[in-house]
């Protein structure tokens, strides 16, 4: 069953998560035993720290765009654009400017 989202229902990805100042707001829009799917918005100048995951994260920036650097190799993703965080490499992201995004957890 999905949380946060009606079924059957066509919505705007970008109106069902607000920015909040200074900080970064989360929405997870679905939630699987192989997999999540979670919206976010990034207001100007946050980010997360490097890390890494067990599992494959695609990123869809929504709106505005996300610096992502993956194993010490930054890359500008905009609006529009997809990008694959692959498992156990090294990532990050910042925010030079607000943006949201939808991140896919793929756990398989």
């Amino acid at each position: 069953m999905s949380q946060g989202i009606a079924h059957s229902q066509a919505i705007n990805l970008a109106d069902l998560v607000a920015y909040q100042e200074g900080s970064v707001v989360s929405r997870q829009l679905v939630k699987r035993d192989k997999g999540n799917v979670t919206l976010f918005a990034f207001d100007a100048g946050q980010g997360l720290t490097e890390h890494t995951s067990p599992f494959d994260a695609l990123v869809q920036i929504v709106d505005g765009e996300a610096e992502i650097t993956i194993s010490g190799k930054p890359c500008r993703v905009r609006a529009g654009e997809i990008i694959l965080m692959p498992a156990n490499e090294p990532h990050g992201l910042r925010a030079p400017a607000r943006f949201k995004m939808l991140l896919t957890m793929i756990r398989d």
